[in-house]
């Protein structure tokens, strides 16, 4: 087991003034680091009935796919506007610094399918609550959340409704 939290550095001021930027990438390139994440991102559900894994873009898709083959589920991407073809759903949210909205593809999951969340980050849960939003239009049952890091500080977590939720590191 590697101690892959000291792989994650802080960059001040990225990409806005005043904005704390946790770089994940030494963590990445670190395929023992790598590997560690995943393992300890997927232990909590291992036994959790678990269809799909929904990862929001982007850094969560870097967590979401490989999550969903340790769990044996599918993935479905969670996209920002204009990248995905056919009807979508949408919801957008409030980010430390500004607004962004989130896409998913209309019947991506059956109603009543158990999905996961994945993100990389939970700092203020904008991110976070605009997928469960986007699950809850797609009438799937939200089974819970899964998170690379979260940033207590920032108390989103008193945001959430509940449902699991999961982080590798809390910081």
């Amino acid at each position: 087991m590697t101690d892959w939290p000291r792989l994650i550095r802080d960059i001040h001021d990225f990409p806005r003034p005043g904005v704390l930027f946790k770089d994940i990438m030494p963590m990445l390139a670190d395929a023992d680091a790598f590997a560690t994440v995943i393992d300890a991102l997927a232990a909590p559900w291992r036994d959790v009935p678990i269809d799909v894994v929904m990862a929001i873009e982007s850094r969560g898709f870097l967590f979401g796919a490989p999550l969903a083959r340790a769990l044996g589920t599918g993935l479905v991407p969670l996209r920002k506007p204009g990248k995905l073809p056919g009807p979508v759903l949408e919801a957008s949210y409030a980010l430390e610094y500004g607004q962004d909205t989130l896409q998913v593809q209309a019947g991506a999951v059956a109603p009543g399918a158990r999905v996961l969340l994945v993100d990389d980050v939970l700092a203020t849960g904008g991110t976070l609550l605009a997928a469960r939003e986007l699950a809850l239009q797609l009438q799937a049952e939200i089974t819970g959340a899964s998170v690379l890091m979260e940033i207590a500080a920032l108390g989103a977590r008193a945001r959430w409704d509940g449902t699991p939720l999961r982080a590798a590191l809390v910081v």
